[in-house]
């Protein structure tokens, strides 16, 4: 988790008027939204703050037994506008410059859900009603207050030292719109993370384009060479992984699955953090109550 020195608290105060003007715009827009329903049960999945807090996992190993369930996405950093279908059932219909790094991953992840990337999430939504699905996974969603939908917020830890929204903190909503969840989880307490190196080789140098890869270090091997760090979704080039590894006379990149699904293709040698998560049961029992819910109070109207 990011600490501020000095100069980043005073920079803080010099823009906490500007953070008090984006606090109010958030708390207008969500007490003046009326959440719509869309006739299909949604499960938002989001956090508070900037930056990963492992969403897209958790996600995924959230939407993974669920029968017909859609991925929905902005699909943030892509090289595309509107909407696209990423994965029909399994089917990928775009490359990854199209759909985003993410949405490129959920459909790696889960072949048999649909994948759709949307600015308009309403859209998003009804065109995964439309090609079948019995439930909506979104991505990202807990801002879309004018949606009805299911939400689980994700809560860092620890708790970041700025509570104050943008631009003087990390907060996008204020940090007590944590009420408005309908269940509030922490990694270590409701998910765990599982990592190991598939493919190891004797001389790995990192590359990661993840927000907060610091979390990575608790995971990482003893024989790196060398790690980079890029900006979130960052689309690399062959030619300056290539450059990377005759500096270091590395025997491959090592890289998490959100890095992997832009370099296929790319012919470089690869070893794979693989990420798995570990989800609490009662967090599972929370999504098949809803769904549940949701049928029979659909069957009664």
């Amino acid at each position: 988790m990011y600490r501020p020195g000095f100069g980043g608290y005073l920079l803080a105060g010099l823009l906490l008027p500007f953070s008090l003007l984006y606090t109010l715009a958030a708390v207008l827009k969500r007490a003046f939204s009326t959440p719509k329903e869309m006739g299909i049960p949604i499960i938002s999945i989001g956090n508070l703050t900037l930056g990963g807090s492992g969403k897209t996992p958790l996600t995924i190993a959230l939407a993974s037994p669920v029968k017909h369930s859609a991925i929905v996405l902005r699909g943030y950093k892509r090289h595309s506008k509107g909407m696209r279908i990423v994965s029909h059932w399994g089917k990928i219909t775009c490359n990854v410059q199209e759909s985003g790094d993410e949405a490129m991953l959920y459909a790696k992840m889960l072949p048999n859900a649909l994948v759709i990337v949307s600015e308009d999430r309403i859209r998003g939504i009804l065109k995964a009603k439309e090609l079948g699905a019995k439930a909506v996974f979104l991505d990202d969603g807990f801002g879309k207050a004018s949606i009805k939908k299911f939400d689980i917020l994700i809560r860092p830890t620890p708790p970041p030292p700025l509570p104050f929204c943008l631009p003087s903190g990390p907060y996008r909503e204020p940090f007590w719109a944590y009420r408005y969840a309908d269940i509030v989880i922490e990694e270590g307490k409701d998910f765990v993370r599982k990592v190991h190196v598939e493919n190891p080789t004797s001389a790995m140098v990192l590359v990661t384009a993840i927000a907060n890869p610091e979390r990575l270090n608790p995971f990482l091997p003893t024989n790196l060479v060398a790690s980079y760090t890029f900006p979130d979704h960052y689309m690399y080039t062959k030619k300056e992984l290539s450059i990377l590894l005759e500096r270091h006379q590395a025997t491959s990149l090592l890289v998490t699955h959100k890095d992997a699904v832009k370099l296929e293709g790319l012919d470089l040698p690869l070893s794979l953090l693989e990420l798995t998560l570990s989800v609490s049961p009662s967090l599972h029992n929370s999504i098949t109550t809803y769904l549940h819910q949701y049928s029979a109070q659909t069957a009664k109207n």
